[in-house]
């Protein structure tokens, strides 16, 4: 009788970490279908944007605003290189060349997004009308505007993390 109930507690437990399996990859295989649509954009599904929690309105000036600060929070390019290679083949990219793309952060660092969050990091192409080199300078224009206190650190996450390519526009610093 002891063995009976050891073995259907043990194939309870197995069949639990099987559905668990199942369950795990059936979320994952879901979550592998980000679209190229929205370029220069990321798939707002998968890349909505994140916040680094430690960045206010209110620190901003111990934050942000210190200059070199960015590389205090800064992930690790083992990190970033590792999601880029997981993201690319989320978004399907033919061209799998991790060199043509920049794991980049879509609320940037410079306004405060966050670091490592997968759902604020993604394979941005080097390639096209709009770069991620494009894009640098719009995050360095928005933080200086931020730090100037022209424009709200939460304007300018909004905005940044709507659409990139009409931040400035949308704010009047364009």
């Amino acid at each position: 009788m002891r063995a009976m109930r050891r073995l259907t507690a043990t194939t309870a437990s197995l069949t639990l970490s099987v559905a668990g399996l199942i369950i795990g990859t059936g979320s994952a295989a879901h979550a592998a279908d980000c679209s190229q649509s929205y370029l220069p954009l990321p798939d707002p599904t998968c890349q909505p944007g994140a916040y680094n929690p430690d960045v206010t309105q209110s620190t901003i000036d111990s934050t942000i605003c210190v200059s070199g600060w960015t590389a205090t929070v800064r992930p690790s390019s083992s990190y970033t290189n590792a999601l880029k290679v997981k993201q690319i083949a989320e978004y399907g990219y033919s061209d799998t060349s991790t060199a043509d793309y920049e794991e980049d952060h879509l609320v940037p660092l410079e306004l405060g997004g966050a670091p490592k969050d997968a759902q604020n990091l993604w394979p941005e192409p080097r390639y096209g009308d709009e770069t991620a080199a494009s894009k640098d300078s719009v995050e360095t224009k928005l933080k200086k505007a931020v730090c100037a206190g022209t424009v709200t650190l939460d304007d300018a996450r909004s905005a940044i993390a709507s659409d990139w390519t009409t931040a400035l526009s949308s704010l009047g610093l364009s």
